[in-house]
């Protein structure tokens, strides 16, 4: 039980390491940004608030090959720059973890998009099956009744199922292509 409770320990401890690999900086807009990446380039070296590493006139000192600035060409450092940027790791353009998030959120909006297009067409079903029976019913000729506004009964006079008619085929029109 004892190794448990240094487990936890440890973690506790290192929790706060993470944390401390942030750099801080204030943006051109007078913002103060928090990140895990370096600033961009255009961001004066008086605006960089903390750093993940040392300054970067120290890195220089410490090992003239981590982040130096490019030398001017005919001087004596030039041959040594060269080695450097033969050394630095080349992009490999296209990220496959990248891509398959990419095509696998694709997939996803594609399948969110055809499942909302069914529900629109079997809504649109509906809606025509209910207005073709309403067609018929109101075709029939027999006598209906509507309930109004006050929650009254009334007998549908010939204009008002002239109205009627025209609002069903409406929907059919609109609903049953």
């Amino acid at each position: 039980m004892k190794f448990v409770h240094w487990l936890v320990l440890g973690c506790v401890v290192a929790l706060p390491l993470s944390a401390s690999a942030q750099w801080q900086w204030i943006d051109k807009n007078g913002k103060k940004v928090y990140s895990d990446r370096a600033p961009p380039p255009d961001v004066p070296e008086k605006n960089i608030l903390r750093r993940v590493g040392p300054p970067p006139a120290a890195r220089s000192t410490a090992n003239p090959n981590v982040d130096a600035p490019p030398a001017a060409e005919g001087t004596a450092d030039a041959p040594a720059a060269a080695p450097k940027a033969a050394a630095a790791p080349k992009p490999t353009g296209v990220d496959k973890e990248l891509e398959e998030k990419t095509k696998k959120a694709e997939a996803e909006q594609k399948a969110k998009q055809a499942e909302e297009q069914a529900k629109v067409a079997k809504a649109k079903a509906d809606n025509c099956a209910l207005a073709r029976q309403s067609k018929a019913t109101v075709d029939s000729g027999i006598r209906l009744a509507r309930v109004n506004a006050k929650g009254e009964r009334e007998i549908m006079d010939d204009a008002a199922r002239a109205a009627e008619q025209k609002r069903i085929q409406d929907v059919i029109s609109s609903d049953c292509k």
